[in-house]
């Protein structure tokens, strides 16, 4: 490793048990992963229909018929089988392994004899392999069967599924590069990068890792792939209806990779691209790399992130706009997007720990991921807005894509698996390690065994962070252990943090404060305690004065969580609401809210219409104002209680 980087932990070293994320993650195994294993056998009736599983039993010879569903449908197998393995690496489960493995034998006998796997080509345009990378998704749905691989083979030690990803993977190898006679191209939609330096880990070929280096250094070069191939096909398109789809910047083509500067095109592919850049710079110590790394993060994060932690604000090509064009009713803010964006987050941090980089990743984890599934763990929102008005969505088409309820399925699925991958995987994203201090980045309870100190060694993280601010952890060693908690200081609290060693308050100075982390270096004894509290003010947040869509209207955020008032709480036409003044509040956990929420009231005035007749405009003094007590609940549970108005950004008095 050629940075001195913080490394992962493993998942099975990682057990969770939280107040707020335990109740996902059982959802997770025991509601997400059997209902999409249904819908991908179209087994849910009011359900779009997957047709997923039986590509590949028709691809495999066992049954009859055609492809059906988009084109990167193989990719929604991947992804279910990458959480199920993640569930599997943190607690056994026979009936599930037994499933996955007979899907594994399916995906094996699809498997062409020179290791191409794809049922959309090998059913419908044998002949056209590799001839519309721009378009056809061949790369991504290889990168997320390789990346299921991976996880599967850690999870259970069988390689079955780790062999086909490799000859997979070989044949890919063979079809492209540099040297004569192979392609010089590159994925339409990223994904195959970070797969390939996944199965580099796994395996040590350094094949791989090369392969992935083609992959990032060939993006954007000239002369331009893409317009090569279209030539080369005659003209031809596969969606006809997306003219964006051969414009360079829609996948990140425009530019060399180094050379780029802003977060442009469709945003998953954004996220999923620097996701693989990072890895890359990890492992080669390649500093003109990482440094396209930061400045990609700066002008997304900076410039380009509603405050949920969503990205990509327009809906044609799912897409990046201008800097601070963020848009709260017609935003995409694609939940995949939020995702990929919590994965490049997470490389960046094992890079260089910086508090920027987990509180981003808190941010879209809090609110647009666990927002993008609903309760109950059978319905899902694609696109996640920040304002959402019901006439206006079901009559203007520039609304279409904004839904008002979670969806059971789509035919474009990729958002519902997505969210069970990281839900399942969700251990290996709380702590990193490097020599004898483990960074602590999400205060999420439960419990990591590692080495520290030259002995096994445990931390007993016990925590009421979602509502409440406060973590506290207990050291599980043989003997003393000299070791270093690296702890977390979220932007939120805007460095405020009060901490106690043994019920003793600890005093720190400003020189263990280091990139938005508290360091704590001491020999602790078995059963030693340390607790740090965060205070959970309610927050009046504003918006750059360059975003035009929030100035003059404030955000209410507690914690890590936005908030946003509703229409069954607060009534209809929420755009006439204001905020008062005063910064009171109050907030209360209301147990018998959706599994249980904490709530808050504040004072507000309500514009009213009394006074204006029959008249659209009119001169003179400003409308009536009748005292109004809003009621707002975390954004991620919006849309649970039926149809309605929802608002995130009020107007604002101050």
């Amino acid at each position: 490793m050629a940075y001195d980087s913080t490394s992962s932990i493993p998942l099975e070293k990682v057990r969770i048990q939280d107040e707020f994320w335990s109740d996902y993650i059982r959802l997770v195994r025991d509601v997400v992963v059997p209902y999409q294993w249904e819908a991908l056998n179209d087994r849910v009736p009011e359900a779009e229909p997957s047709h997923a599983i039986r590509n590949f039993k028709i691809a495999a010879g066992e049954e009859q018929g055609s492809f059906y569903g988009m084109v990167f449908q193989d990719s929604d197998v991947s992804k279910w089988l990458e959480a199920t393995a993640y569930l599997l690496e943190t607690a056994p489960d026979p009936e599930l392994e037994r499933i996955a493995d007979g899907v594994i034998e399916l995906i094996g006998k699809a498997q062409q004899p020179d290791g191409y796997l794809n049922t959309y080509f090998t059913l419908e345009e044998p002949g056209n392999r590799w001839t519309n990378l721009a378009e056809c998704h061949e790369l991504y749905c290889a990168g997320h069967l390789i990346e299921a691989a991976v996880a599967y083979f850690k999870a259970t030690g069988k390689r079955r599924l780790l062999d086909i990803a490799c000859k997979l993977a070989d044949h890919i190898d063979s079809v492209f590069g540099s040297e004569p006679g192979k392609l010089r191209g590159y994925d339409g939609h990223q994904e195959i990068e970070l797969a390939l330096m996944k199965l580099y880990h796994a395996t040590g070929r350094d094949a791989y890792l090369q392969l992935c280096r083609f992959f990032v250094e060939q993006r954007g070069m000239l002369p331009h792939f893409y317009e090569e191939e279209w030539e080369k096909r005659g003209g031809t398109v596969h969606f006809k209806d997306l003219a964006m789809s051969h414009d360079l910047t829609y996948s990140q083509a425009h530019l060399p990779v180094r050379k780029q500067d802003a977060a442009v095109g469709h945003a998953v592919r954004m996220v999923y691209m620097c996701t693989g850049m990072a890895d890359l710079a990890k492992e080669t110590g390649d500093a003109g790399l990482l440094e396209a790394c930061r400045r990609l993060w700066t002008n997304m994060t900076k410039k380009r992130m509603y405050i949920t932690g969503g990205i990509g604000s327009m809906a044609h090509g799912e897409s990046f706009t201008l800097d601070y064009d963020l848009p709260n009713d017609t935003v995409y803010a694609e939940t995949c997007a939020s995702i990929g964006l919590i994965f490049f987050a997470r490389r960046m941090q094992e890079i260089d720990p910086r508090g920027e980089y987990a509180d981003v990743m808190e941010r879209a984890l809090y609110n647009t991921v666990v927002s993008g599934m609903s309760r109950d763990g059978k319905r899902f929102f694609y696109v996640n807005p920040l304002e959402a008005q019901p006439e206006v969505c079901e009559i203007n088409p520039a609304y279409a894509h904004v839904k008002l309820q979670r969806q059971g399925w789509f035919g474009c699925a990729c958002c519902p698996p997505n969210i069970a991958r990281l839900l399942a995987s969700l251990g290996q994203y709380i702590y990193t390690l490097r020599n004898d201090a483990l960074y602590v980045h999400l205060y999420i309870g439960g419990r990591i065994d590692w080495e520290a100190d030259g002995q096994a060694i445990a931390l007993e993280q016990i925590s009421d962070y979602a509502w409440n601010g406060k973590s506290r952890f207990r050291v599980h060693a043989n003997r003393a252990v000299n070791l270093t908690l690296a702890l977390r200081i979220p932007g939120w609290s805007n460095g405020e943090a009060v901490v106690h060693i043994e019920g003793r308050p600890y005093v720190y100075s400003r020189e263990q404060l280091v990139n938005g982390y508290l360091y704590v270096t001491r020999s602790w004894k078995d059963g030693e305690t340390l607790s740090i509290a965060f205070p959970m003010r309610v927050q009046r947040m504003k918006g750059h004065p360059s975003i035009r869509h929030t100035i003059g209207k404030a955000a209410i955020q507690r914690g890590p969580f936005v908030y946003c008032i509703e229409e069954a709480d607060n009534g209809p036409e929420l755009h006439a609401i204001q905020l008062s003044d005063a910064d009171a509040y109050t907030t209360y956990y209301d147990s018998g809210l959706l599994g249980g929420l904490q709530v808050i009231e504040a004072e507000a005035r309500r514009i009213s219409p009394e006074g204006w007749g029959d008249k659209l405009y009119r001169s003179g003094s400003e409308s009536l104002a009748q005292a109004a007590k809003l009621r707002l609940i975390p954004y991620f549970a919006w849309a649970n209680r039926g149809v309605g108005e929802m608002a995130v950004w009020i107007r604002d008095s101050q």
